[in-house]
């Protein structure tokens, strides 16, 4: 982190809560983490906010899921060993004790245990995702449910899809691009260079005893099979969305990737989204949008890392067309001092952040506000996404705020395909992973904001 006498004063922050070659594997080299440091949690918090919209739901899903703490719950989801008592006898019982998780009534938020005798939660037949306590709620909260309802529809068919990423059972298709990669401009043109190949593996997983296995457990009928397809690429384009989204920093920022040595790219506010279910092959592609380069290296960095991501340390030159994944459990400005600054681990030539939510709590802005003024002062590219419009024009504000220069936003083209439910609102608009992005390197940004606000209004 800059000495104190060269970091810039920042101004007050506005009250926002509001033909190929084929390239060597990805390397993931698994060794302990370092015990947790204390820092605001963007994990905890979301998990305690739930019952600001749904009183006691937070305690619904610790007892559904045979839980007795949140702190129960994080280290399952950090990908740490079980505690005693988690744990269902059949995969019945799992989906349904999941599914259970998401039983309270979306008009008046009732949850099961609040119920009188003669009322029962039913979800929607149409999405078969929202439920109501009974058919006053569901008529009166129709029509906010009617605009949602389709999109839920694909939510509550992901949910139980996503089982085979877990299980290992929907192993992503990878393999050098036939395409000149600057003609893989977004995801019609990535489907359209996969083909027939992508469509022949995506009919295979249909026909696996692992699909048969799910739609028996999950007590609901089996979709037909153009709808199980789409969830699969659906799913396919959120697990790749990261990768190919660090492509699109690097090709916007004009990064050198074949540089001698390899290239450092830091992902700042990692948690287990990011690296509980990556597995090495995942960021194949970021390797095969840049044929020829000399070592890809990415550390994700941030206090809710899953357990069991490799800690590397490591400057040694990466071979050429490798990808070495690692990650480190810290405040990205505690990594810069004790790991950058002591030359342990090397300087990034791009630092991204996936959804950082500075916007939405002061909490968070007092976290992530460090981290903003090192990359502003350090002048490190740096890419950040972001759920939605709103949010895009929140944090634009904040950057402005803070003396960034800006280089580029808008929509991504790599963003996830897969609809994201609010969970304690269900009938809120459904939002995408990376649906937007910032750039911005340095200082002395040349829009103020009611620039800002004209070209995002103009242009997105």
């Amino acid at each position: 982190m800059a000495p104190r006498s060269q970091r810039r004063r920042h101004k007050k922050l506005p009250s926002l809560v509001a033909p190929g070659i084929k390239a060597p594997p990805t390397i993931v080299t698994v060794v302990p983490l370092t015990p947790l440091k204390p820092g605001p949690s963007i994990d905890t918090l979301g998990f305690f906010s739930l019952d600001n919209n749904v009183p006691g739901l937070s305690q619904l899903i610790l007892q559904k899921l045979n839980m007795k703490s949140y702190e129960e719950y994080k280290l399952v989801v950090d990908g740490g060993t079980p505690v005693s008592g988690f744990g269902f006898r059949c995969p019945q019982e799992m989906f349904q004790r999941m599914e259970d998780t998401f039983r309270f009534c979306a008009h008046c938020r009732a949850l099961p245990n609040g119920l009188s005798d003669s009322k029962v939660l039913r979800h929607c037949k149409r999405c078969r995702n929202v439920y109501y306590c009974g058919p006053e709620c569901q008529r009166s909260d129709w029509p906010a449910h009617r605009r949602v309802c389709q999109e839920l529809r694909l939510v509550a068919v992901d949910r139980l899809m996503e089982w085979l990423l877990v299980t290992g059972d929907f192993v992503l298709p990878s393999g050098p691009w036939h395409w000149p990669p600057e003609a893989v401009q977004d995801w019609d043109s990535w489907f359209s260079m996969k083909g027939l190949h992508l469509d022949a593996t995506l009919d295979a997983v249909l026909v696996s005893p692992a699909m048969t296995t799910l739609w028996a457990s999950v007590g609901r009928p089996r979709p037909d099979p153009d709808v199980l397809q789409g969830s699969l690429k659906r799913l396919l384009t959120d697990v790749l969305s990261r990768p190919l989204t660090l492509g699109l920093g690097l090709r916007a920022l004009g990064i050198d990737v074949k540089r001698t040595g390899g290239s450092t790219v830091h992902v700042v506010g990692a948690s287990h989204v990011e690296t509980f279910l990556t597995r090495p092959g995942d960021y194949d592609e970021l390797g095969y949008m840049f044929p020829g380069h000399l070592g890809l290296r990415v550390v994700m960095v941030g206090v809710d890392v899953a357990a069991g991501f490799s800690q590397s340390t490591s400057t040694s030159p990466l071979e050429p067309g490798t990808i070495h994944l690692s990650a480190h459990r810290s405040l990205y400005h505690d990594f810069w001092e004790e790991q950058v600054e002591t030359g342990q681990t090397d300087h990034p030539d791009l630092v991204v952040a996936f959804h950082p939510g500075f916007h939405s709590s002061p909490d968070l802005m007092e976290a992530w506000l460090p981290t903003l003024l090192l990359l502003r002062d350090y002048k490190i590219p740096a890419l950040i996404t972001v759920y939605s419009h709103q949010e895009l024009v929140s944090s634009l504000q904040i950057l402005v705020e803070l003396d960034t220069h800006i280089t580029a936003f808008g929509a991504n083209p790599f963003m996830s395909l897969k609809p994201e439910q609010v969970y304690s609102n269900p009938n809120k608009q459904p939002v995408y992973c990376s649906a937007y992005y910032i750039m911005f390197l340095g200082s002395s940004c040349q829009l103020g904001n009611s620039q800002l606000e004209e070209k995002v209004d103009d242009g997105i």
